[in-house]
């Protein structure tokens, strides 16, 4: 366990990182245009954030104890085969989750 003391001390230097890393774009950056080069790259971010949350749920469930699962495995390709052909995202989140549920009903 971490004292009392020392853990207030890395309270108080995550809450300074946080913010300096704020003000950084809000504070310095915020009145100025961004370059286009980097407008670019960071329309990828959530296109990039999405699966590196969801891969290891889907590769590596706590709930198998890290073993892949088919009912998990069924439920990502149907989700990725819905998202591109329908290029909507909402649902293909609801298939998958739909096809997920129903796929744990089957096979437990």
């Amino acid at each position: 366990m971490i004292e009392g003391r020392e853990l207030w001390l890395f309270i108080a230097a995550l809450g300074i990182g946080t913010f300096g890393l704020r003000f950084v774009f809000l504070g310095l950056v915020g009145d100025r245009p961004m370059p286009a080069w980097l407008l670019r790259h960071l329309r990828y971010t959530a296109v990039a954030l999405i699966p590196a949350l969801v891969a290891p749920l889907t590769l590596w469930p706590a709930a198998t104890g890290g073993a892949p699962d088919p009912a998990r495995l069924i439920a990502a390709g149907v989700t990725l085969v819905i998202g591109f052909a329908t290029r909507n995202v909402v649902l293909a989140i609801a298939s998958g989750a739909l096809t997920l549920f129903g796929g744990l009903a089957l096979l437990g």
